[in-house]
């Protein structure tokens, strides 16, 4: 009985060290946060970490400014335009309702502080103005702001105007908005600085100053942006990023009920990708994953690879269950370029596949002598 009653003891600890331990090893679900959609999108592996109707069509209010500082920033480096240009304000942008930067009709303004009024103080008024500088009228700069859309695949997305004004025709998704984000700091990285201050003073007859919208600037240190946004129909949404130990993660909440409740949804899914997701970097230009046996070639192998670094993000603690499984498609014969695609890897954990890349070859293989290329022929037939 003595020994039954240790047994019986023993399963129960194993039972419950098991049981410890598949707790320990499970993810936390996301944090449950009251809005229409969202995304939390890693900015180096470009992975979704955390999502809720992330493809769901909404409307984008003024986040829509971040494709019109995008547009904005993309003439700026082609030379199209120059932040010393003095634009004259026509009374369309006067005009124009909702947040102001209060720019007067008939004024010159320089570009520059434009872009200011409408990144800090989501002025539709400097708004306006920026897109009839750049393409004359604000319809067709909608028309390269779904240039650039197309281009960057947000493919649930398309504008009518710069400002995000309600229109029919005028929506996002959290999921396209996550992806424009990531293209503006990737590609900008100078400009999307702007997106930080967090205030701008502007007046033609008095300095009126206002504070960026975006509470997360003060509630978390390593946010650096991006942009809110407010209508009726579309409810309080923010697009955020923050960077905490050199890593980058982008957060996009839409149609909450208050600028608070949107800063919080937006920090507690930042907490959350930082808390319990880790980037592990893998393969590079100069590290071969395999070295093929080469045929007909002047060198009997070939290393092969990945062209560049590859960054995952994984579960905190399972960066060790992470399996790959490289694929070569048919023999190595050469001639081979360097560069030329020979097969891919696909990196899994658990059996869930996360990414699947090319594997190229890290040099050329240039053809042997004749007989090489003789032997190894016979070799193929052989196939020995």
């Amino acid at each position: 009985h003595r020994r039954l009653s240790a047994m019986k003891g023993l399963i129960r600890l194993l039972l419950l060290l098991g049981l410890s331990a598949s707790a320990h090893a499970q993810l936390p679900t996301p944090p449950q946060i009251e809005a229409s959609s969202y995304v939390l999108y890693d900015f180096a592996s470009q992975q979704v970490l955390a999502d809720f109707n992330s493809m769901q069509r909404v409307e984008p209010a003024s986040i829509t400014k971040i494709m019109t500082a995008y547009v904005a920033f993309d003439e700026l480096a082609r030379g199209h335009v120059t932040l010393d240009d003095q634009v004259l304000i026509s009374e369309k942008a006067w005009r124009t309702e909702g947040s102001r930067t209060f720019v007067e009709v008939g004024k010159h303004v320089r570009f520059e502080d434009l872009l200011m009024g409408s990144i800090v103080q989501s002025g539709n008024d400097a708004t306006v103005a920026i897109a009839e500088h750049i393409a004359g009228d604000e319809a067709v700069f909608a028309q390269l702001m779904n240039k650039h859309a197309a281009r960057l695949g947000m493919k649930g997305t398309h504008y009518e105007n710069a400002t995000g004004l309600p229109a029919a025709e005028h929506y996002t998704t959290a999921y396209d908005v996550a992806l424009l984000s990531h293209a503006l700091i990737r590609d900008f990285p100078e400009d999307y600085r702007r997106f930080s201050e967090r205030e701008f003073s502007f007046g033609h007859r008095g300095v009126i100053r206002q504070q960026n919208r975006n509470l997360l600037l003060e509630m978390d240190p390593g946010t650096d942006g991006i942009k809110t946004g407010h209508t009726e129909a579309a409810g309080f949404c923010l697009a955020a990023s923050s960077v905490r130990e050199g890593r980058r993660l982008i957060s996009v909440v839409m149609g909450t009920d208050g600028p608070r409740s949107r800063a919080r949804a937006s920090k507690a899914l930042l907490d959350y990708g930082f808390r319990f997701y880790e980037n592990v970097a893998l393969f590079g230009a100069d590290k071969p994953v395999l070295r093929l046996r080469a045929w007909k070639g002047d060198a009997t192998e070939l290393p092969v690879g990945v062209a560049q670094t590859v960054t995952l993000s994984l579960p905190r603690g399972t960066a060790d269950r992470l399996d790959v499984q490289p694929t070569v498609v048919g023999p190595v014969i050469a001639p081979i370029a360097a560069g030329q695609t020979l097969g891919s890897v696909t990196l899994s954990v658990d059996g869930k596949t996360l990414r699947t890349v090319p594997l190229t070859a890290l040099q050329p293989l240039a053809k042997g002598s004749l007989f090489t290329q003789l032997v190894d022929t016979v070799r193929l037939w052989l196939n020995i």
